[in-house]
């Protein structure tokens, strides 16, 4: 009888050990990953409407979590103020306005500067006290001048909106025609270069 007790005795002991060391050990391994360091990717790119999205991916053990966010409303704001900060460009105050203008008229954020920067090297090579950088209202009979970059900006970009794209005239190669039409095609060629870079992030 008391063999049998002892034996009871030492099953309920060992039972009962291998349940805390259980209990232990699962308690020490969600301490440890909760404290382990997450390994973290993200990954930036533009969405369908300019807007930054990050992705970051966390795993903890065999975990995995995938967030998507938006980190910022619009990306085209900041590309052509980089853009024009990369040139050196005397329009880089204007950047905001650049992009305001833009959408004001619903035309595509990189118009202006592109066709800027194909005519003037982005205002670097301008008639004289004329503050207008894409050579539009230049020829025999004079120069069309402004009296600051701000008013040129403003003019160019009604004049794109009603002369060019309410026309259909839409793309380097269309507006070539018409804006610069004894070009062999390097207008255009120039131009969708520089709407490639933009666009890109390649400068």
């Amino acid at each position: 009888m008391q063999n049998r007790f002892f034996k009871l005795a030492k099953f309920f002991w060992v039972s009962t050990m291998i349940v805390v060391g259980g209990f232990l050990v699962v308690g020490w391994s969600v301490l440890w990953l909760g404290q382990r360091p997450k390994s973290k990717m993200i990954v930036r790119g533009l969405g369908g409407s300019g807007e930054v999205i990050a992705e970051a991916k966390i795993e903890t053990g065999q975990e995995k979590e995938v967030a998507v966010e938006v980190v910022s409303d619009d990306a085209r704001p900041e590309i052509i103020r980089k853009y024009l900060e990369r040139y050196k460009s005397p329009l880089l105050p204007y950047s905001d306005l650049i992009f305001e203008l833009s959408k004001t008229y619903g035309f595509e954020y990189y118009w202006i500067v592109a066709i800027g920067q194909q005519e003037s090297n982005l205002c670097k090579k301008i008639p004289e006290d004329s503050f207008n950088c894409w050579g539009y209202g230049i020829h025999s009979r004079g120069t069309l001048r402004f009296e600051s970059y701000e008013m040129a900006l403003k003019s160019f970009a009604e004049y794109l909106k009603t002369q060019y794209f309410d026309k259909g005239l839409n793309t380097p190669e269309l507006i070539m025609r018409k804006y610069c039409p004894s070009s062999n095609g390097s207008w255009a060629h120039g131009v969708q270069q520089f709407i490639d870079e933009m666009e890109s992030g390649d400068f």
